[in-house]
């Protein structure tokens, strides 16, 4: 009888969840209550509960999720600030005067405001705001322009310095230094994917994705100049200095992601935009998601805690270690689950609910978490742009015009979803060789 309460526990809490009572809240409530219930029936010790103060104590002492608000500051600001807006701009105009060249152009923004912020949410809502209209207005087809956009968006989930990659690293126990570098091929693949793909539509369907007009795009060499020297080298210095620390060992994230904050500070007064309005608004975006990392690993902490005292850690552990095939099954398996889960719930609290569950089966089949938790990034990525609950395409449909309907947006991600798995099935055939 005693085997049953973790499986009982875990489909309780998803059912939870899915009621839209916040995440963070449902699992150490569920928690709480299955505890006292199990006290009742004699499978569950209450003395284990005194364990939480130390590990919430441990956990808001924890040097590396000192991170998360960092990286999170450190892309707001170039965000409010305006500077992202001429990074798009610049390029654009350095691009644009090519068959699909605004669309590659947006891809390389989406790639590097994925570097500076590190957030899916704010990635595709700033390329929305930013480039939705440029490419409308200079006749790009809606499902390209949105899909685009969404893909390019959804970058942040993979190119470090990726908050995802920050909060696995922990929950994983492994090195988060060592998952940045792991995910920069990934992703530098995918970003190479999706301009494979656009190019290949600018030269099958050309008027889906055409020029600029030469008008707007013919400045002097000197001004053009002083364009990509002022908006868009300084930016990407900042983000090259930020992710060679980390490389190169000089600096740990949390280092490395204050550095990025202060010269991402020291970028905007540089050109005059730190205003005390960007300053705010970046510091009320950083609260924000900070909280709501922070409330949601104190409520995984419980769960977990609570979970292993009825056992249902093991029912997992045996569960995914006895699947037909092996470490294929399990990675299989654990895919689905992972991609079936993305459509409802944000990465955060997936992260925080399943991983440290499927943890120690990956360690009993020897796989390396490093790589574990790469593979993970981008099927939650994946899942980020499936229609029709994909967290990047409900982002893109808060800022998307009218004019553009929801199937619109939903037929555009496809061509991206499609490169998305074909590159999570090579992670996976390089995990198992």
């Amino acid at each position: 009888m005693g085997e049953i309460w973790g499986p009982i526990m875990f489909l309780g809490v998803l059912a939870f969840i899915f009621t839209g009572y916040p995440v963070a809240f449902a699992l150490s409530g569920t928690a709480l209550v299955f505890a006292l219930v199990g006290s009742w029936v004699g499978h569950f010790d209450l003395v284990l509960l005194r364990a939480l103060p130390d590990r919430t104590f441990g956990i808001m002492a924890n040097q590396t999720l000192l991170a998360v608000p960092f990286f999170i500051f450190m892309g707001t600001i170039l965000e409010k600030s305006g500077l992202a807006e001429d990074l798009l701009e610049t390029i654009g105009i350095l691009f644009g005067r090519f068959r699909g060249g605004l669309a590659i152009g947006v891809i390389g923004v989406g790639a590097l405001m994925a570097a500076a912020t590190g957030v899916v949410g704010a990635s595709v809502t700033a390329m929305g705001l930013i480039s939705l209209p440029v490419m409308m207005r200079n006749g790009y087809k809606d499902e390209l322009t949105v899909g685009v956009i969404a893909a390019a968006g959804t970058l942040g989930q993979i190119i470090p310095p990726s908050i995802v990659l920050i909060v696995l690293g922990d929950q994983m126990g492994v090195s988060v230094g060592a998952l940045f570098r792991a995910a920069l091929v990934p992703g530098l693949i995918l970003t190479g994917a999706y301009v494979a793909y656009v190019i290949g539509v600018a030269i099958v369907h050309p008027d889906d994705a055409p020029a600029m007009p030469r008008e707007s795009l013919d400045m002097p060499g000197s001004e053009l100049l002083r364009r990509v020297m002022g908006s868009m080298l300084p930016p990407l210095v900042l983000i090259l200095v930020v992710l060679g620390s980390i490389f190169a060992g000089v600096a740990t994230p949390t280092e490395a992601g204050s550095l990025g904050a202060l010269g991402a500070m020291g970028l905007a007064a540089a050109h005059r935009r730190l205003s005390m309005e960007a300053l705010k608004a970046a510091m009320h975006d950083t609260t924000r998601l900070t909280i709501m990392v922070m409330f949601l690993l104190i409520g995984s902490t419980v769960f977990t805690l609570v979970f292993r005292g009825l056992e249902g850690d093991l029912w997992i552990a045996g569960m995914l270690t006895d699947l037909p095939g092996g470490s294929l099954g399990f990675l299989l398996v654990v895919n689905a689950i992972v991609f079936g889960l993305g459509f409802f719930i944000d990465f955060f609290e997936i992260a925080f609910i399943i991983v440290p569950l499927i943890v120690p089966a990956a360690q009993i089949l020897g796989l390396d978490l490093t790589w574990l938790g790469i593979i993970l990034a981008v099927n939650i990525q994946t899942s980020f742009l499936t229609p029709p609950f994909g967290f990047s395409l409900f982002y893109l449909r808060g800022v998307a015009p009218s004019s553009i309907s929801t199937t619109t947006i939903y037929r555009g991600a496809i061509p991206f979803i499609v490169i998305q798995l074909i590159v999570l099935g090579g992670l996976i055939a390089w995990v198992l060789l």
